[in-house]
């Protein structure tokens, strides 16, 4: 079983007698009242390690705001909700905080290296006798001194313009990088410490509008104004849990299916809403009241179904919290093979697989989210995840995804490449996996999760050339044979790349090494690649075709060929 919420059709206000949105106003200010009072006591005494009333919290709410045991264990409920999702956020800005760190440590160990490259360089300088490291950028051709970049290459033609145009501000340039980076870990080992020790706080109505009546010059100038904004931020929303011996499934609202008529018990009376009608659900919602009303022994058998109010200005917005039953109907069978998906910023890779683990079809479905806003991006989202599990139900096969972790992902490399930086930021990944699998749940298709260990990796190895595919098609491919319990060992060519001790290791291991150590080779060069051709490799030692690697590249691959150990 599953909670899902539906919506109601907007209830405008002006549809309503005044002493309704009175009430309804009334209570939701009360109901959220008590809750920030009741957070702010469990926040107190969570700080203080000690309890400071001498009975329970439920009891103290319902003598000191004179609520029924409805609206006091809702209140309750809320108040331990907001505090739970702190904690949930607090972890993960602890995982953030600590990938930010070991990142900014990274990149001060590379700065302080250059630096002590280019002081020994700067040294053999002043002993006149010139010196640079083998691999470095900064040699010496002939009687010019030259600075190699990725597209050009910069000139000097005397020591002395070298050295003062160049190494000069150069060392004092990273020098200077490393004092902001110095300060910017002292900075983050100072947030991670408060975030360890701290116990978290909230501002109900957000610190950004808190802020705002100092900061916009609308409420600088008018804080009546600001002031009546924030009451509506903070005294918004409510929502009542269900309870179980409940004829209607709760005791404060009651429904009425055949009219759409909303029974609301509020501290100052009864409360009528007519035409409560929800557009996607409605079904779902009329079967678990009937079901509840026609249940003898609701105390062991019944449902308690929970209700939200919230006001949005001109009109209110009904929500109904119901277990759903997942369908019966899903197709959980791989029978007849699988259909694997690869998540990308920009687009779905889809590969339709039988049940031999060999593939059928593949295909991309693109989108493009770049600038646009986080509603358009979700519908252009929504309309992709549409377009997969038709795929898969028109082939009666379930789907296949990997279960990433992506957030850290997110901060991990803020010294990287731009383009992919912001490619990464733009990755809506639990946006898309919650779009395929909300539709796949209504259209009955089953959705399993797998490791998403090194399948682009190896779909870029394995598969892209057989297939001529792209490697989010190969990933996604891999993906699919995953799920269905197939293992990927590496080619003949590139097993013979391992050295003695990896030889027994598990397959993912080896698909490290070797991923490792032809990471420099581009990935459009693996279609001229030639890992399964043992004899060839044997004859001429070579994994590609003549002319496909680059020279770094071909340096690259020799390091791997010479079967070092592991350091």
């Amino acid at each position: 079983m599953a909670m899902r919420a539906f919506f109601s059709n907007r209830i405008y206000k002006n549809t309503l007698l005044s002493s309704m949105v009175l009430a309804i106003g009334d209570t939701l200010r009360q109901f959220n009242r008590v809750k920030q009072f009741a957070f702010d006591k469990m926040v107190k005494e969570k700080r203080s390690g000690e309890q400071r009333r001498n009975k329970s919290l439920h009891l103290l709410v319902k003598q000191q705001f004179q609520l029924d045991d409805y609206y006091a264990n809702s209140v309750i409920q809320a108040a331990k909700a907001h505090i739970k999702s702190l904690e949930e956020l607090k972890t993960l800005y602890l995982t953030d905080t600590k990938a930010q760190i070991s990142t900014i440590k990274k990149k001060i160990k590379k700065e302080r290296s250059k630096l002590t490259s280019l002081k020994k360089i700067k040294k053999s300088f002043i002993q006149d006798k010139p010196k640079f490291p083998k691999n470095a950028r900064e040699q010496k051709k002939g009687h010019y001194y030259t600075v190699s970049y990725k597209n050009y290459t910069d000139i000097y033609s005397h020591a002395y313009a070298f050295e003062h145009l160049y190494l000069d501000p150069k060392i004092k340039g990273i020098q200077h990088k490393l004092g902001i980076l110095t300060s910017r870990l002292n900075r983050k080992e100072e947030a991670l410490r408060q975030l360890k020790s701290r116990i978290p706080s909230a501002v109900f109505g957000t610190r950004k509008y808190f802020k705002a009546q100092h900061t916009k010059a609308c409420y600088t100038e008018d804080h009546d104004a600001w002031l009546e904004g924030w009451r509506k931020s903070r005294y918004s929303k409510m929502t009542l849990s269900g309870r179980k011996d409940a004829a209607y499934g709760n005791f404060v609202f009651r429904y009425n299916p055949d009219n759409h008529l909303l029974h609301m018990k509020t501290p100052n009376g009864q409360v009528r809403l007519e035409n409560v009608v929800f557009a996607y659900g409605q079904e779902i919602i009329d079967e678990a009241i009937q079901t509840q009303r026609a249940c003898k022994d609701k105390k062991k058998h019944g449902k308690p179904i929970a209700w939200s109010l919230e006001d949005h200005g001109m009109y209110y917005i009904v929500k109904c919290l119901v277990d759903v039953a997942p369908n019966p109907h899903t197709n959980y069978a791989k029978s007849s093979g699988i259909i694997g998906v690869d998540l990308n910023v920009d687009h779905f890779a889809v590969s339709n697989m039988n049940e031999k683990g060999q593939l059928v079809a593949s295909c991309t479905i693109p989108f493009d989210l770049e600038k646009k806003t986080t509603g358009q991006a979700v519908k252009i989202i929504e309309a992709a995840a549409i377009q997969v599990v038709d795929i898969a139900h028109a082939e009666k096969k379930p789907i296949a995804m990997e279960k990433l972790a992506i957030t850290p992902s997110k901060v991990i490399n803020p010294y990287g490449n731009k383009k992919s930086n912001r490619k990464i930021s733009m990755f809506a990944y639990r946006k898309m996996m919650q779009a395929i699998k909300a539709r796949a749940e209504k259209i009955g298709v089953a959705v399993f999760e797998v490791n998403p260990a090194f399948t682009s990796q190896i779909g870029k190895m394995k598969y892209m050339k057989r297939f001529g595919i792209s490697i989010h098609e190969a990933a996604s491919f891999v993906i699919a044979r995953r799920a269905m319990g197939f293992k990927e060992k590496l080619p003949p060519v590139l097993r013979a790349l391992l050295p003695e001790k990896m030889m027994g290791a598990h397959h993912w291991a080896q698909w490290k090494y070797v991923s490792q150590h032809l990471k420099e080779i581009r990935t459009h060069a693996f279609y001229l690649s030639e890992l399964f051709d043992v004899d060839r490799f044997d004859q001429t030692g070579e994994c590609f075709v003549a002319g496909a690697l680059t020279g770094m590249e071909q340096n690259s691959l020799s390091k791997s060929k010479s079967r070092k150990p592991i350091s």
